[in-house]
């Protein structure tokens, strides 16, 4: 296994932040009264108290009473389609839970992985929920809430392949484009990548599990729970033992929209302190 992923080996696998004061990210902004709203935005009022005060501090989310929620629901059990083309999943029910907590109702807009944080960028999202991993560079254009779950990055390939975590780099890689796993995996021999000779990236981590069925690549780097789904879908695949790489996940912010992000962080300990949040991952991950 390359250096890079010990560097970020974070935990084992599903836990939960102690502090699980929102998702995707931690990372502090200015005021929201040193940041124009974005173009449509309007104040909403919350029982959230400022900093320092028993006053209510004022929310301001891109439509009033709403709270737009992006995402790309290709990463199950965080969020996935229902039957009827729906998004659901843990981030999913967290996302209402939350807004229900700030007295808003939840929007959800299903985009590319890229699109959803570009979103939130944009002033067109409130909040961006689908695995996102606060690296350094997403922290330069977006705000992030304290972590709710770490993921494990594993390898899937066809049984009875020759590759291993550690010749990994003498094989064609697939990863979904835009995710750290493609990131990392691309980089520079160097900076302990494979280089992007070696990586190809797809729309989805599904189109990327199904050129390995297909024979077009020898591994797919992507996140052990869809992991374990894909293994579970595709006849002849399996998860190379060991961990690629272990990261946070945490809910992508507006930056500068301090008051969102505190009061996304609140709302989120308060559903860890009630069971709601537990019960929600308990419905999607069998413990055993």
């Amino acid at each position: 296994m390359k250096n890079m992923k010990k560097l970020l080996a974070l935990g084992l696998s599903l836990v939960m932040s102690v502090s699980l004061l929102a998702a995707c990210s931690g990372g502090t902004q200015g005021g929201a009264a040193d940041t124009p709203a974005p173009s449509g935005s309007a104040p909403v009022g919350t029982d959230t108290p400022a900093p320092g005060t028993d006053a209510p501090v004022e929310l301001t989310t891109v439509e009033a009473g709403k709270l737009i929620l992006s995402t790309n629901a290709e990463f199950p059990p965080y969020e996935m389609l229902d039957d009827n083309g729906e998004p659901i999943g843990i981030d999913m029910e967290v996302g209402a839970a939350i807004a229900e907590k700030l007295g808003l109702e939840l929007e959800i807009m299903d985009m590319g992985f890229d699109a959803a944080l570009l979103a939130v960028q944009n002033g067109q999202s409130d909040i961006a929920m689908a695995g996102i991993t606060a690296n350094e560079e997403r922290r330069e254009v977006m705000d992030f809430t304290d972590s709710y779950a770490t993921g494990v990055q594993v390898v899937i390939v066809k049984e009875g392949s020759d590759v291993t975590l550690d010749n990994l780099g003498d094989y064609m890689i697939g990863t979904q484009m835009g995710t750290t796993g493609y990131i990392y995996a691309s980089d520079t021999v160097e900076n302990g990548g494979y280089g992007e000779d070696h990586v190809i990236g797809y729309d989805t981590g599904a189109i990327a599990v199904q050129a390995l069925v297909n024979g077009q690549i020898d591994a797919v780097i992507i996140d052990d729970k869809p992991a374990q789904s894909y293994v579970e879908a595709n006849e002849g695949l399996t998860i190379l033992e060991g961990e690629w790489a272990v990261e946070d996940y945490a809910i992508g912010v507006q930056k500068g929209n301090t008051a969102l992000l505190e009061a996304v962080n609140n709302a989120m300990a308060e559903l860890k302190a009630d069971g709601t949040f537990q019960s929600i991952v308990d419905k999607y991950i069998n413990a055993d």
